[in-house]
């Protein structure tokens, strides 16, 4: 079986995002890449996370080509490599439609950095795609999701802010590894609900300025590289960063469809 290891982290990406209630049924997929093999692991399609095992998971080449596996790749397998390609550094690649995140991408609105929870991770706030074209949607649509994401990220440091909302779609995270694309998923979905109630309570809320943004120590791309363990789950963690271990489930709260304070690429309200 080719790349146990990696499967085996691919795997525990994938679980944690059903741990952390991140993903309905079969919504979601994780995976990682192995730079020096060419080659990367994602979660096949349409298999239930509770049967899911490391022998299931598919191996495929950077053309897209599946290399070793019995079952189809995840059809987001194309973004997936897109993103790879696109950025040099990340190792992981995860993507959900989580309930608040998936909303702001929904509401074509990016989240605005209106706190320090928000910058621990996201350094600034997370963008949201362009809307794409119906002839984009109709030819190859996972490819130019990825292509969408990238033209996004041009302007953006790609390590800074380890995120970004599809347009009408739903959430893309990476990291240096899939237990880092997987932490990243989760403290998206919950700075998007943070995000929003904090709207909802004062639809005046400015994002925070610049020098308190700086001030904050990143935990997503941290200058050693090093990680540890983190958490019964095994996610890793970056040295040096705030724990996050053991966070508690949040109650939801309903009128997901208020209406959304108006902010522009940079999260900045727009009056």
């Amino acid at each position: 079986m080719l790349l146990k290891t990696l499967r085996e982290e691919v795997l525990e990406a994938n679980l944690e995002l059903t741990r952390r209630g991140l993903v309905l049924y079969t919504f979601g997929n994780a995976s990682g890449i192995s730079r020096g093999k060419g080659l990367i692991v994602i979660k096949p399609s349409g298999v239930p996370y509770e049967n899911l095992r490391p022998e299931d998971l598919v191996v495929a080449d950077l053309g897209g080509k599946v290399v070793e596996g019995e079952l189809r790749p995840s059809s987001d397998l194309p973004t997936h490599l897109f993103l790879y390609k696109a950025f040099p550094e990340i190792g992981g690649v995860a993507h959900t439609h989580s309930e608040y995140a998936t909303a702001w991408a929904q509401a074509r609105q990016p989240i605005p950095c209106l706190g320090t929870t928000h910058a621990d991770s996201f350094h600034g706030p997370v963008p949201v795609t362009a809307a794409m074209t119906e002839e984009d949607i109709a030819c190859s649509y996972e490819e130019n999701t990825g292509r969408a994401i990238v033209r996004a990220m041009e302007h953006l440091d790609y390590k800074a802010v380890p995120a970004i909302l599809v347009a009408n779609h739903g959430p893309f995270t990476w990291g240096l590894d899939p237990g880092m694309a997987a932490h990243h998923a989760v403290i998206l979905e919950a700075v998007a609900r943070t995000a929003y109630l904090t709207i909802t309570i004062n639809p005046a809320a400015q994002p925070i300025g610049s020098a308190l943004r700086l001030s904050r120590r990143l935990s997503a791309w941290p200058r050693d590289g090093r990680c540890r363990p983190f958490g019964s789950a095994g996610i890793l963690h970056r040295v040096g960063s705030r724990s996050h271990r053991n966070p508690e489930r949040c109650a939801r709260f309903p009128s997901i469809a208020a209406k959304f304070r108006r902010f522009d690429s940079h999260g900045q309200a727009v009056k």
